[in-house]
């Protein structure tokens, strides 16, 4: 359990626990073999990495390929891999195997070794980027399905749909903790919550990569961005991250952990800083902890131009050929580049020099030669035709359907409100009702996921669901405010149409957005979103608002209006369908918060928060009276059902756990004590009553989901380790400090305690 501390490291101290994990020993002669006759340029060409942009002309309407400067990348400069697609949107099947078939031509047919290229693309939550695919939630809504099949199915039928085109690296999962509601990436990470980040990266990861990345149905996972990335202090993108590594260690590491362990092929890494430090230039990071202390054997991958945003960006490199000195030596294997030859060069003249030794490529080499003989691409580099009745799997639209219901969370439902009778009159307005970006986010057939004119004509936007479940003739629709904020409907038309109604239903929440574009200043809803709220607050009609959005947009102001608040996060080309059925009432809401939903943007306590900053100066609070300093619109696991659960007999094995190996096992009752068959979600959480270093006021440390019938019981049990109640003191080290924990579940508390 303890892992000693032996080198300092600038951003602090990492302790280092060796993986004596077995070795993956497959295609190392052949790869040995290969790299014996390749040549230095060779060698660099295969650490390249350009995106398919600078191929083609985007201003076609169907893409062309300038194929004299992919021959120049491929025969001139042995480029090794690609990414994205010609131009930034979805394309068919036939348009992926063109440009795969001519990449793959050059590189088997007119280059001296016949290395086949290795295309990546990001489909982070389904197929991407091809025409009429059906995309799954956002990570942040799989978290709040509590259903860690959804992950293992998206990850599964994502890889299934990606290989038949030709592709056999996905860019994904994120297994960053969503730490930051400002960040806007959030809506990619599977929460706030660790426990959250591992059991779902590791089921997305098992199901992309299947039994063996050689199959037809399965590709390479990207665990990223390694790591801290989503610390970010300002919430803006590609930032700055000030954390200690008591926090890195037991917050931000174990995802990526147990993502090594359950076999992950390759990383990305964080395009930030942590500390003042770009990881990506950071050995202590990428060589000290990632290889030598968590045992990854696979391929780190930089992100978008991260190398050139040394010098630019970081400014910790004097020039170009500094930078690529800095990532070389810290422990990248491929660059990023993506739109020049510089790394190339650069890293040539870096080992011709004597600054890089050759022996320092050959290991970047290995990787990325092996991988490529791992995923079959030595064997047949081209679209196999296997592989293509899997391009729509007949069973995606209603996995990502399931995933969507699960995924919602009605967070607030006075006088039952909800369900909605069939029949009943209903006004639809706000600016996500009818845009289908607010549902699916970012990556969803563009970059942005804005442009509306790639998502399939058969997805409906939650007013044409609405439409199709309560009849045309019972709904009625203005947009009153777009998305951008530009007024559509006077409020006389609004409040006209609302009386004619018996509810009304409000449309709230974001845009799509991605990286960069989607960073912003203010954490509350738009302005003019909250001014079409209130226009009905004296309506005398039942108010209910629709979230579709990504992360925790603040709406404390105008909640009271609302009777009923259902929370959409992103839930995907199904969203809308899904969110009709919950409405009225053909699905019973079973989400759960993945994140703290919270009243104030300058109070954006995480659920976790240490206890100073929960409990008051002269307070002791136990573990169930949050509320005094974590005090939210709604916490960390809260979502209603439209039947009630009751939660009995919590019990423990025993209360006394000795030494480190030892565990025991937690069960608790639950009951349906309503009309309605309904899923619970239970959240288990554990907190250290007394610790050297400010322990956290409690920490998520499992979940279960299940279905139960009116009246039914269901005894739910967890087991618990010893290693499951660590935390890193302030001298670095990961231990269970001998003392009394507290464990909770939905109210019920005991309290064991560990002996060493």
């Amino acid at each position: 359990m303890f892992k000693k501390t032996f080198y300092t490291l600038l951003i602090g101290l990492f302790s280092a626990s060796f993986v004596l994990a077995q070795p993956n020993t497959k295609y190392n002669a052949e790869v040995d073999a290969l790299l014996k006759q390749m040549t230095l340029e060779e060698k660099i060409g295969q650490m390249t990495q350009l995106t398919f942009g600078i191929f083609s002309d985007n201003s076609q309407p169907k893409f062309n390929i300038r194929k004299d400067d992919l021959r120049k990348a491929i025969v001139q400069f042995n480029v090794g891999s690609i990414l994205n697609n010609a131009q930034d949107h979805a394309q068919t099947m036939d348009e992926w195997h063109q440009m795969i078939n001519t990449i793959q031509d050059y590189a088997t047919k007119e280059t001296r070794l016949k290395i086949p290229v290795l295309y990546g693309v990001d489909a982070i939550h389904g197929a991407t980027y091809i025409t009429n695919s059906t995309l799954f939630p956002q990570q942040i809504g799989v978290g709040c399905s509590r259903n860690t099949l959804y992950a293992s199915e998206m990850g599964r039928l994502t890889a299934m749909s990606t290989r038949a085109t030709g592709v056999r690296w996905n860019f994904a999962p994120v297994l960053e903790v969503g730490r930051s509601p400002l960040w806007s990436r959030f809506p990619e990470t599977f929460g706030e919550s660790t426990q959250l980040a591992q059991e779902m990266g590791v089921a997305n990861i098992t199901g992309t990569q299947g039994k063996s990345v050689a199959d037809i149905t399965a590709v390479a996972a990207c665990m990223k961005h390694f790591i801290g990335y989503s610390g970010t202090n300002s919430g803006k993108d590609r930032t700055n991250a000030y954390i200690p590594e008591t926090i890195l260690r037991d917050v931000y590491l174990p995802p990526f952990r147990s993502a090594v362990n359950a076999g992950a092929k390759t990383v990305m890494i964080n395009s930030g800083d942590i500390n003042g430090i770009p990881v990506h230039a950071n050995k202590k990071i990428l060589t000290d902890l990632l290889r030598k202390e968590l045992g990854f054997e696979g391929l780190a991958v930089t992100d978008w131009e991260d190398i050139t945003k040394l010098v630019n960006r970081h400014r910790v490199a004097v020039n170009q050929k500094e930078a690529v000195y800095l990532v070389l030596e810290a422990g990248i294997d491929m660059a990023m580049v993506p739109y020049d030859y510089s790394f190339y060069g650069l890293a040539l003249q870096l080992v011709k020099e004597g600054r890089i030794s050759e022996a320092r490529i050959d290991e970047s080499v290995r990787r990325i030669l092996k991988l490529k003989y791992e995923l079959g691409l030595f064997a047949n580099p081209y679209p196999e035709k296997a592989a293509i009745p899997n391009l729509y799997p007949k069973e995606t639209d209603q996995a990502a359907l399931n995933a969507a219901r699960e995924s919602l969370v009605l967070l607030k439902n006075n006088d039952a409100t909800l369900p909605l009778k069939k029949g009943a009159k209903v006004f639809v307005t706000g600016p996500t009702a009818n845009y289908m970006p607010s549902l699916s986010g970012s990556w969803s057939y563009t970059w942005q996921g804005t442009n509306t004119a790639f998502y399939p004509k058969g997805a409906q936007t939650i007013l044409q669901a609405i439409q199709a479940k309560n009849g045309a003739a019972n709904v009625t629709y203005k947009e009153g405010v777009d998305i951008k904020g530009e007024v559509k409907s006077t409020d006389q038309e609004l409040l006209v149409e609302a009386s004619k109604a018996d509810y009304i239903i409000v449309c709230l929440g974001e845009d799509a957005y991605a990286e960069i574009p989607g960073n912003i200043d203010d954490l509350n809803l738009a302005p003019s979103q909250k001014r079409l709220a209130a226009v009905f607050e004296k309506a005398g009609k039942p108010v209910i608002y629709v979230l579709a959005e990504g992360r925790p947009r603040i709406i404390t102001d105008i909640e009271p209006i609302a009777k009923s608040v259902l929370l959409a996060p992103q839930p995907g080309t199904q969203g809308g369908t899904a969110i009709a059925e919950v409405l009225f009432g053909e699905v019973n809401p079973s989400g759960k918060l993945a994140f703290t939903y919270h009243k104030a943007p300058n109070d954006l306590l995480t659920y976790d928060a240490n206890y100073s900053d929960v409990v008051p100066e002269n307070g002791n609070l136990s573990a169930n009276q949050v509320g005094i300093q974590y005090r939210p619109l709604y916490p960390f696991g809260h979502g209603l059902s439209y039947t009630t659960f009751a939660y009995s007999n919590l019990t423990v094995s025993k209360t006394q756990l000795v030494g480190e190996a030892d565990a025991l096992t937690i069960s608790v009752t639950v009951t349906n004590t309503g009309k309605l068959e309904g899923k619970e979600a239970t959240d288990l959480f554990v907190t250290d009553l007394v610790a050297s270093v400010n322990p956290a006021y409690r920490k998520h440390k499992g979940f279960v989901k299940n279905t139960l019938k009116p009246g039914e019981s269901k005894t739910i049990t967890f087991t618990l380790k010893v290693s499951d109640l660590t935390m890193t003191n302030a001298q670095n080290i990961t231990l269970t400090e001998p003392g009394d924990f507290l464990i909770h579940i939905a109210g019920l508390e005991k309290t064991i305690n560990y002996k060493k």
